[in-house]
């Protein structure tokens, strides 16, 4: 559509953009609230063809797997083929903005759209950047932590830590594995319950669960649905945004729409949802999607509680 962000005609006024964008929208966030930004990246080439140009609104969501736009123009301060890092220029200036930058996270994309290019390697993965307003913000680590391998919990099950082999990965070794014991516990743990607990040399109860920290790689391919034509980014994906950064209940606001993933996720987790969209027939299709879920978890509760 005419006057929509990604149709500039260079990414620095695209930059600009985005960073009005996002000031409005630090102005309206919680102070311990949380900012999940997915970019794309593009090249700086001769006009001559589409070009994967990073954007999430307008006639296509850019950003997915499988969209293109009009042509990007020569960046005249760069040569062509220029990889043009959109997304961490983006990051840059929206902490010059006063975003604190938390992490910048890899989406892995498991089933790329295919290229014909024949001088780099296929494209297969973008950028989601945590921000925040200040030091200290909401962010519920426990909601979104996954499966250790099951290496490992065979090894933490030991009732004696210290009698542990250690991993013949690297270092190659036989000695005790030591990596698992804390150092400001004096080295010293066992298991209470070898399901669950260890105690410390102090005396104090140490929770165990076979879970690890999220990692900042997260493979996700990226999947469409009846009544577009394009690929979408997966509910998958924007989930552990939602999990981590939103509590129960509370709001999550997205300002480049689209056909509404992000509030149909939203919804699927028990929090409420506004979205802004430039486009009216995206504005529909979304309306319709997060209408159905809704729709569908009202048809279960009645289901589970007036039979």
């Amino acid at each position: 559509m005419d006057g929509q962000i990604g149709l500039e005609i260079n990414y620095n006024l695209y930059i600009n953009n985005l960073v009005s964008v996002f000031h409005e929208v630090r102005r309206v966030l919680k102070d311990d609230g949380t900012l999940w930004l997915n970019l794309g990246d593009s090249y700086s080439g001769s006009g001559k063809g589409a070009s994967n140009y990073p954007q999430s609104t307008g006639e296509k969501q850019l950003s997915n797997k499988g969209s293109a736009e009009n042509p990007l123009p020569i960046c005249t301060d760069m040569q062509r083929k220029n990889l043009l890092g959109i997304p961490w220029k983006v990051a840059f200036a929206l902490q010059s903005d006063g975003w604190i930058l938390r992490q910048d996270i890899i989406w892995h994309k498991t089933n790329p759209m295919p290229e014909s290019v024949r001088d780099r390697c296929t494209k297969s993965h973008e950028y989601i950047f945590l921000m925040t307003k200040q030091t200290k913000y909401y962010f519920d680590n426990d909601a979104i932590k996954e499966p250790i391998s099951k290496s490992t919990e065979k090894r933490v099950k030991e009732l004696n830590i210290e009698n542990q082999l250690g991993s013949n990965r690297h270092p190659r070794s036989s000695h005790p594995m030591k990596a698992v014991i804390n150092s400001r516990y004096g080295g010293k743990k066992y298991t209470e319950n070898p399901d669950k607990f260890y105690r410390t040399k102090s005396g104090n109860m140490y929770d165990y669960r076979p879970l690890r920290n999220k990692r900042d790689v997260w493979e996700i391919s990226a999947k469409g649905f009846k009544g577009a034509h394009f690929a979408t980014f997966s509910e998958e994906l924007i989930t552990p945004c939602i999990l981590a950064g939103c509590p129960e209940k509370g709001i999550v606001l997205d300002p480049f729409m689209g056909s509404g993933t992000t509030g149909v996720a939203a919804i699927h987790n028990n929090r409420n949802y506004v979205g802004i969209e430039l486009n009216p027939e995206y504005v529909e299709m979304a309306e319709h999607r997060i209408d159905d879920v809704a729709m569908q978890i009202l048809d279960e509760y009645i289901g589970t509680h007036y039979e």
